[in-house]
């Protein structure tokens, strides 16, 4: 078994309780709504950009969200790893502009 701990695993016995979601929802909740709305408006951008680069070679009746779909029935685990750390990156992100 390995020694490294996997900060993905949501572990009811953590001094941190709850989850990457949860804790997340909670900063949001408590932060001013001026640095929330500026991180949010960051996250769309982001995922703005990568809608367009995902369309970017693909014709005008290209359904993005089709694809979107499908990549995440076949890839749900993953996509859910990946969530998490989105989740904790975000809130970081949030938690720092708190503390300037």
């Amino acid at each position: 078994m390995s020694r490294e701990k996997n900060w993905l695993i949501e572990d009811e016995d953590d001094m941190f309780f709850g989850t990457p979601k949860s804790k997340f929802l909670d900063i949001v909740k408590n932060a001013s709504s001026e640095i929330v709305e500026d991180e949010l408006d960051k996250i769309f951008e982001k995922y703005a950009a990568m809608e367009f680069l995902l369309s970017q070679s693909k014709d005008q009746s290209y359904d993005i969200n089709k694809d979107l779909k499908e990549c995440i029935f076949s890839n749900l685990d993953k996509i859910n790893e990946i969530k998490k750390g989105l989740y904790i990156e975000f809130t970081g992100d949030i938690v720092s502009r708190l503390d300037s």
